[in-house]
């Protein structure tokens, strides 16, 4: 994706932070000639060398998991909060913008053994779970729950490419104290985050 030089962020330990906490993303190839997305939880692992790559599955029933072996390279894409930014609280005239943090993750896919897919169910399902009042674990679910898993295609990505671009007016410093204020009293909850990592940014 596009990305001027003063809103990327290069620190690879805090993009892979951001997408482990912004996992439901967006897997899109090619698919019957068209470009084809999947909005589906992809988890950030390491794989049996150590090297990162990102898992998911998706219903058999969707053609997209038809192309994966054919696919050089797919993309993946993970999105943060985002507000809109008015210049009316700039110090000098200028045009709205909006901020926004986004993740692109490109890679090369496979399809996973069912082993291998029920593993990462495991996975998933043991992460999300923590903050349940009374979580499930997937070994207590019974067989013939557990047949729905036939229904499915485990995949992993080998990543290739992270580009992550964090706009959170980088550009305009000496506006920042105006534009956190404001920000802050719309109290929205994208309005609010955008806030946040302003001044995360800041440290």
């Amino acid at each position: 994706m596009y990305t001027p030089s003063h809103y990327k962020n290069e620190d690879l330990t805090e993009v892979k932070e951001f997408i482990k906490q912004n996992s439901f993303g967006i897997l899109v190839n090619q698919t019957n000639g068209k470009p084809w997305a999947s909005h589906i939880p992809l988890e950030l692992d390491l794989d049996g060398e150590g090297k990162d790559i990102l898992v998911g599955h998706i219903s058999k029933a969707n053609p997209q998991w038809k192309t994966f072996e054919a696919a050089e390279e797919v993309l993946t894409i993970f999105n943060g909060p985002h507000s809109y930014v008015s210049s009316s609280w700039y110090k000098e005239e200028e045009v709205p913008t909006w901020n926004y943090i986004a993740v692109h993750v490109y890679g090369k896919i496979q399809i996973l053994e069912e082993a291998a897919v029920l593993a990462s169910l495991h996975k998933l399902v043991d992460k999300y779970e923590k903050e349940s009042t009374d979580p499930i674990s997937i070994n207590n679910l019974s067989k013939n729950t557990m047949k729905q898993i036939k229904g499915i295609v485990g995949f992993q990505i080998s990543i290739t490419d992270i580009q992550a671009t964090y706009k959170l007016s980088q550009t305009r410093q000496q506006d920042h104290p105006k534009i956190l204020e404001e920000l802050q009293k719309t109290n929205k909850p994208g309005s609010l985050a955008i806030a946040s990592c302003m001044k995360h940014l800041k440290k």
